[in-house]
């Protein structure tokens, strides 16, 4: 008797503490013999790592997709809301399409199959690992791309990050088209004359 695999997605996002840039968004399916060592906490890992998995996932994986949520979407509906909205695009976009979705966090996007929540899934479930090293690395490489058009706000160093650099620089500079201006430190930033 032939037996359909049950197939189960993981999902996780990278980028919704930025201020600059998209959230990028990774669903994927392993199969489960994928036999892919190191899996992890995305941010538990180092940038080759990352990229050495990422190719692994990526090759192994029966199924997987990146979704970019823009920075128009983040400030139109809030950075939540458009996070599940990635979610739920990169889960549609799946073929095959999953069972059941995992999603680190403890918020779930809508969904037509049953979707469970996972606080620190990332480090526990190895379908949301990959989701999250997939998503840390593609949002990676679109900042650093990013910075080649905005090279004033060092992206390449802070990836977007509000870090004391980042904020210095917004300040100095004014908001950028990818800088996200819902938030706060953007909005402060735009207001002030440069």
């Amino acid at each position: 008797m032939n037996t359909v695999p049950f197939l189960e997605a993981g999902v996780d996002e990278a980028g919704r503490g930025p201020l600059a840039g998209p959230v990028a968004v990774a669903a994927v399916i392993l199969p489960s013999n994928h036999r892919i060592e190191g899996l992890d906490d995305s941010k538990k890992l180092t940038p080759a790592n990352r990229e050495r998995l990422a190719s692994l996932i990526e090759s192994r994986a029966i199924a997987w997709h990146v979704e970019f949520v823009e920075v128009e979407e983040i400030d139109r509906v809030n950075i939540l809301q458009a996070t599940l909205n990635g979610m739920q695009r990169a889960v549609q976009k799946l073929s095959p399409a999953p069972d059941r979705v995992v999603v680190d966090g403890n918020r779930t996007p809508e969904l037509s199959c049953k979707v469970t929540a996972v606080t620190g899934g990332d480090g526990l479930i190895a379908s949301i690992s990959a989701a999250s090293i997939l998503a840390k690395v593609y949002r990676d490489r679109l900042m650093l791309s990013l910075h080649r058009l905005y090279p004033g706000y060092g992206f390449d160093r802070h990836k977007g990050y509000p870090t004391a650099y980042h904020l210095e620089r917004l300040n100095a500079l004014g908001p950028c088209p990818i800088h996200r201006k819902s938030f706060a430190p953007v909005r402060k930033a735009g207001d002030t004359p440069a």
